[in-house]
């Protein structure tokens, strides 16, 4: 069995920015952090490129730091706003250093990034999303990676879950959901598709960052407490994994970490 889909809790971490003026400072607190999340006994997400900001990837970052990545408990996402000589290479990379976990997504884009044209992926379409990504991987590296999918419930339901039947088709093993604020009815009828579900936590008391994340007008929140979130969550969906995104790194999680995290003592 994947570690993965085992593990109750997967804690997101960004790489530093390429355009950071201290990023070799940047990359060693990483390390740090990456470190702290495997030694709690979860999986260690990291996202491509968030929000359209152009960063070091995964691959890149580990390997200047000599980190001993862990195959099966770390997560890389990959999207769609590559040139194919890149994707090929993160692509290569992952697999010949073992990575297993995938979360394809089609990704921000910007001005900065330049996107994979569908030639790139052998087909005749308008755009490559992430269901093209998906297949892609599926084809040209049968059996290597457990891919997994983004599901955003802020958009509409009907059309929402159509598409994730589509990615599951494609391929998908696993469903993240965007941060969740409370009980939601669209992500509690995921359960019918019979997938591990990792539900998204937003731990921070910016709300306004979370809506502009989702594509809905940005307000302030000053009621939401992201601890109070997660428990709820937690009690809500038992058989839900969590996804911790902008969890704080200046504070301890034992309070946070309620689940039993299989292979850490004590949990």
């Amino acid at each position: 069995m994947n570690r993965l889909l085992e593990t109750p809790y997967v804690i997101e971490l960004l790489t530093p920015k390429q355009s950071d003026d201290d990023f070799e400072a940047r990359l060693e607190v990483f390390g740090e952090r990456y470190r702290r999340i495997l030694d709690a006994g979860a999986v260690v997400s990291i996202p491509d490129n968030p929000m359209g900001n152009v960063h070091f990837t995964a691959l890149e970052v580990t390997e200047f730091l000599d980190l001993p990545l862990d195959p099966e408990r770390t997560l890389l996402h990959l999207n769609s706003f590559h040139l194919k000589s890149d994707l090929e290479a993160f692509l290569r990379g992952a697999a010949e250093r073992g990575v297993k976990n995938l979360l394809v997504v089609s990704g921000d884009g910007s001005p900065k990034l330049p996107r994979l044209e569908p030639s790139d992926v052998g087909i005749d379409t308008k755009t490559v999303t992430s269901i093209v990504l998906l297949e892609y991987i599926e084809r040209e590296y049968p059996g290597v990676f457990t891919c997994g999918v983004a599901f955003n419930q802020y958009e509409p339901a009907e059309h929402e879950l159509e598409r994730l039947q589509w990615k599951i088709d494609a391929g998908a093993r696993f469903v993240i959901t965007q941060p969740v604020m409370g009980e939601d009815g669209v992500v509690s009828s995921l359960r019918r598709f019979g997938l591990p579900v990792f539900i998204g936590a937003w731990m921070s008391k910016r709300v306004d960052l979370l809506l502009e994340c989702v594509g809905l007008e940005p307000r302030q929140d000053a009621q939401y407490d992201p601890a109070e979130n997660l428990a709820l969550l937690d009690r809500r969906y038992p058989e839900y994994g969590l996804y911790l995104a902008l969890l704080s790194f200046k504070r301890d999680w034992s309070d946070l970490l309620t689940r039993n995290i299989p292979g850490v003592a004590g949990s």
